[in-house]
This record gives C-alpha cells, sequence and structure tokens, in this order.
C-alpha cells in the first residue's frame, strides 16, 4: 500500500513562512502529478498546488499565487510546498496527493492522499 506522509505544519504568525514536505512510501509515485490541497473548517477542500512528474509544470490556486512554490525531488520521493508571507485565511488542513496528469485542480484526480498536517496562521 502506497503511503503519503506530510509533515511540517504548525503554528505561524501572519506574514511568516512554513515549508510543508510530503515523503511518498514508494518511488512508483514518481511518475505521477503531485499536488496540495487543503480544507479549513465548514469549508470544501481547495486546490492549493501542484506539480507535473517531472516537475516541468507547476499550477497554483488564485489564493496562493505568488507566495506558495511547490517542488519535489523524486531522487527522494519527496514534495515540498513553501508558504511565504501567510495569512490568517491560510489556516487549514492541507492534504498531499497524488494523481493523473490531466484535471489537476480538481481533487476527484488524485487517488491517493496523505493523513493531512495543520497549518494555523495567527493575526
Amino acid at each position: 500500500q502506497v503511503e503519503l506522509v506530510e509533515s511540517g505544519g504548525g503554528l505561524v504568525q501572519a506574514g511568516g513562512s512554513l515549508r510543508l514536505s510530503c515523503a511518498a512510501s514508494r518511488r512508483a509515485l514518481n511518475n505521477y502529478l503531485m499536488g496540495w490541497f487543503r480544507q479549513a473548517p465548514g469549508k470544501e477542500r481547495e486546490f492549493v498546488a501542484a506539480i507535473t512528474n517531472t516537475g516541468g509544470n507547476v499550477y497554483y490556486g488564485d489564493s496562493v499565487k505568488g507566495r506558495f512554490t511547490i517542488s519535489r525531488d523524486n531522487a527522494k520521493s519527496t514534495v515540498a510546498l513553501q508558504m511565504n508571507s501567510l495569512k490568517p485565511e491560510d489556516t487549514a488542513v492541507y492534504y498531499c496527493a497524488s494523481g493523473s496528469q490531466s484535471f489537476v485542480r480538481l481533487s476527484t484526480s488524485y487517488g491517493i492522499w496523505g493523513q493531512g498536517t495543520q497549518v494555523t496562521v495567527s493575526s
């Protein structure tokens, strides 16, 4: 069973930075699209960022564009999300996911999900 494990969440003040990491248990996932989603209490899951298998293409949600950066290291089977200039509205559980390289902004394109990591941004 393939697993994705997120780490790096925590509490940070507005304007601060956090770096999330997602580790895959199998290198086979290096062939797949990797993405980050987030879900705040009472809200739907929201697309944050995605990166294609080679890292050649990246995609961002409008609310994080210019502040967040997604990257991957296929040699280590990891994906990172660097989050800068954090805002209170970025508070959510952040999920790493793996999926097919189509409709990258839709959660239904992703078949494997991590357990999530909490990010809390205080004002």
